[in-house]
């Protein structure tokens, strides 16, 4: 059956290519030859015979030296350095276990931490079900995820919301250069901790969070259409609370900086303002 013209596909000519032009998004479905002009297969792709196939539903994404589909949805699949939101799911005398949304879990020594932490005394600093921010540290033959706390902007994340989206949108939070989490953070006051696995730590107001959430469900939901940021901004300033003096003004909260191109997925952000702990003091006091 003849797959005809999809919408964000450019027609082929004779020879089955596709040569879109600078800027325009082209939809690949898994399993579809994708023209690779001499680069190398990357993420999301595969080659047979000399040709190379897109392996995932996902958007074409030319980085040199690599041909590269960034995945539309899927479970999140770990990369050394990635920054990632773990829930603690385990508490052993040496380490914790995290769920970060991958195949496997992922343990975090304790010795990857800032703190000074005694064998048998590791549940004095984190518990089941709270929150942290850790670095993918290696990525072991036996599939095991080695993660760090050891960083900056590292850590564990007191209260707030966490919010769950495809792992794929996430450039899309964050947006070229910062723009959309500079202007969801500048229309909300919200802080916000961005993992690369998809999840989105929120902390603020109730209405704040309420807020923030609705906009990150239109990303995961259209994060592939244009003009996502002018549609995010127009239902923030829509939605912005009023009181008899007019609209309320927001504080500013500093966006991510040096974010990457949105078509690839960047190291993710965490806002300056999140309430991320650095643990108990040496003296030896009971953490929270």
């Amino acid at each position: 059956m003849s797959r005809g013209h999809r919408p964000g596909h450019r027609r082929r000519g004779r020879e089955g290519s596709s040569s879109p032009p600078s800027g325009e998004r082209v939809l690949v479905l898994p399993g579809e030859e994708i023209d690779s002009h001499g680069l190398k297969p990357g993420p999301g792709t595969y080659r047979v015979g000399g040709k190379v196939y897109a392996s995932v539903l996902g958007l074409l994404s030319p980085r040199p030296p690599l041909i590269q589909v960034v995945a539309l949805s899927g479970r999140y699949i770990p990369h050394p350095h990635d920054v990632v939101l773990g829930i603690v799911t385990d508490v052993q005398t040496t380490f914790w276990l995290l769920d970060i949304g991958a195949p496997r879990w992922a343990p975090l020594h304790m010795t990857g931490t800032p703190w000074q932490v005694d064998v048998g005394e590791t549940d004095r600093f984190l518990r089941v079900g709270d929150a942290v921010v850790v670095e993918v540290e290696s990525l072991e033959a036996t599939g095991r995820i080695g993660v760090t706390m050891n960083g900056e902007q590292l850590g564990k994340l007191e209260g707030g919301t966490i919010v769950h989206i495809s792992p794929a949108r996430v450039p899309r939070v964050v947006g070229r250069a910062g723009s959309m989490i500079q202007t969801i953070t500048e229309h909300t006051g919200a802080k916000l901790a961005v993992g690369q696995n998809g999840r989105i730590w929120v902390s603020g107001s109730p209405e704040a969070i309420r807020r923030v959430s609705e906009v990150l469900r239109m990303i995961d939901e259209d994060g592939q259409r244009a003009g996502l940021t002018e549609r995010v901004e127009s239902y923030l300033l829509a939605t912005m609370p009023t009181s008899d003096r007019g609209p309320e003004e927001t504080p500013h909260e500093s966006a991510h900086r040096d974010s990457p191109d949105e078509d690839v997925p960047p190291p993710p952000a965490v806002d300056e303002g999140a309430d991320i702990e650095e643990g108990p003091e040496e003296s030896g006091s009971e953490p929270p």
